[in-house]
């Protein structure tokens, strides 16, 4: 069992914890630590003094004081304002993250919210029920408020959820399940919607796919190496060892270990070429810098996942410290480096697809035999040409703009929300673009036989053919490509 408060955290056990396979709970110790930190807040909240977010309101309106008995219903006001997301909902998965990081967080004992909340987060993880998030909305500080809201408007009976494919009543659901709507008590409601979960998630979800997009690209990228007959020399770790960025070394080793045993390789050892054009060649350090700055995002986005982002951080009954933990600055600039990193795995993979076409060392020109009457594989590359200038477009950084809210009190905000949503749109069409050079490659390996190539070239080459022919004459390609994209997102090829 992962111990919510307690363990640390990764991407791995985050999507582990979400699809069931890695089952997740609270213990007695952390269950005291709650209760402690908890009787603290209503220490305070029973008090005098003024403490932002227990006993006075928010962001601009921080100077009005609340009494006692107002204190519930500042919380659920606190709620119900901010459910003001638009767009589509969210995947079911990114719902899911969001909660399990929220829990993680509420449970190492500084937010002051009750064990009774958290545990009905808990019993909405574990049993599926998802609400409905809008995907528009957050600015990202303080912390991601609109989406937050929405996740966890649930708990008082109002919202959506997830059931099965279709959507539901909150109200109706808890019914179902025997549960009644909760009333929020003080702290409680600013303890929910403060915190970067929204951009966390979304992080969390984008790193699953990079990592498998970077290893997918040297494999398509050996490929096409392979069927442009290019030069092995480029990757000799010699080359690497004095130059040693982590991820140039990473790449470089992959692509001899995707090289080994290869006959084809051996086959033009003594040709006459001096060099090959940069996307070939230049793979160790091109993907490797996006794998550089892969490594960065998952650095910062285990520390994010472990640590506590709402406001005020509660340390005693008479120390309450209102800071700037939600900003999601830290993250947002990340994220905006790492669609820049993704975005380029795409441009150089066009750049290799669009070498194949140009009938050079003993391939035909456009992939086909029959050129003239048949146009081969020419237009593909038109469709990795348009999504790898859809994600140049992608690239620009939420994180260098900001607008001020709640009448200048939030006078600098990350909009690290939108640097998570458009990272995951770069990586969708990253999908896309590999399936196409998987399919160039493919077809360019053809044109070398009888030679062969190494064991994982060779299973991943027979994995394209059996959904995928060899173009002979001019057919509809829109299938094979959609039959290549839907197995890149299942992860269908072997990358190690």
């Amino acid at each position: 069992m992962f111990k919510y408060g307690i363990e640390h955290l990764t991407v791995n056990k985050a999507i582990a914890i979400a699809n069931g396979t890695l089952h997740a709970g609270i213990t007695e110790d952390v269950k005291n630590n709650i209760k402690n930190c908890r009787q603290k807040v209503e220490t305070i909240a029973n008090s005098n003094k003024a403490v932002y977010g227990i006993n006075t309101g928010f962001g601009p309106l921080c100077d009005v004081q609340i009494t006692p008995e107002e204190t519930s219903k500042l919380q659920e006001n606190l709620l119900i304002t901010h459910a003001v997301g638009v767009g589509n909902a969210i995947d079911k998965e990114l719902s899911k993250i969001m909660m399990i990081c929220k829990v993680h967080a509420l449970c190492q004992g500084f937010s002051g919210v009750r064990l009774e909340l958290i545990e009905r987060i808990i019993y909405f993880i574990d049993n599926d029920l998802l609400p409905i998030v809008p995907e528009q909305g957050s600015v990202g500080a303080s912390g991601d408020l609109a989406p937050l809201a929405h996740l966890f408007f649930p708990l008082l009976g109002e919202g959506e959820f997830w059931v099965s494919n279709s959507i539901k009543p909150a109200k109706t659901v808890l019914k179902q399940h025997g549960l009644k709507p909760m009333k929020l008590e003080a702290k409680e409601g600013l303890g929910l919607i403060n915190g970067t979960q929204f951009i966390l998630a979304n992080t969390i979800i984008g790193l699953k796919k990079m990592k498998y997009l970077l290893d997918l690209a040297d494999v398509s990228g050996t490929m096409s190496l392979e069927g442009f007959q290019g030069s092995a020399s480029p990757f000799k770790e010699a080359l690497h060892k004095i130059r040693p960025f982590k991820g140039n070394l990473k790449v470089a080793e992959r692509i001899r270990m995707l090289l080994k045993d290869s006959q084809n390789l051996e086959n033009h050892f003594e040709c006459s070429r001096v060099q090959d054009p940069y996307s070939m060649r230049c793979m160790p350090q091109v993907h490797g810098a996006s794998r550089n700055a892969y490594y960065h995002l998952n650095e910062l986005a285990e520390i994010e996942m472990n640590a506590v982002t709402d406001n005020p951080i509660i340390l005693s009954e008479t120390e309450a410290i209102s800071g700037g933990n939600f900003h999601g600055q830290p993250l947002a600039m990340a994220l905006d480096y790492a669609s820049i990193a993704a975005s380029e795995l795409g441009n150089i993979a066009d750049r290799r697809c669009y070498l194949l076409l140009k009938g050079k060392y003993g391939l035909p020109r456009l992939l086909t035999q029959a050129g003239g009457l048949n146009s081969g594989f020419m237009i593909p590359q038109y469709t990795t040409a348009a999504l790898v200038t859809e994600n140049k477009s992608l690239c620009f950084p939420p994180s260098a703009d900001s607008i001020p809210t709640s009448l200048g009190q939030e006078d600098h905000v990350s909009m690290g929300s939108i640097s998570g949503r458009k990272f995951n749109q770069i990586l969708g069409n990253i999908e896309k673009i590999l399936a196409i050079e998987l399919m160039y490659a493919a077809q360019a390996l053809e044109f070398r036989r009888p030679n062969t190539f190494s064991k994982i070239i060779e299973e991943n080459f027979k994995i394209i053919r059996q959904k995928v022919a060899k173009l002979e004459d001019d057919r509809v390609l829109k299938d094979d490509i959609n039959a290549l994209i839907t197995m890149v997102k299942n992860r269908a090829f072997i990358v190690n």
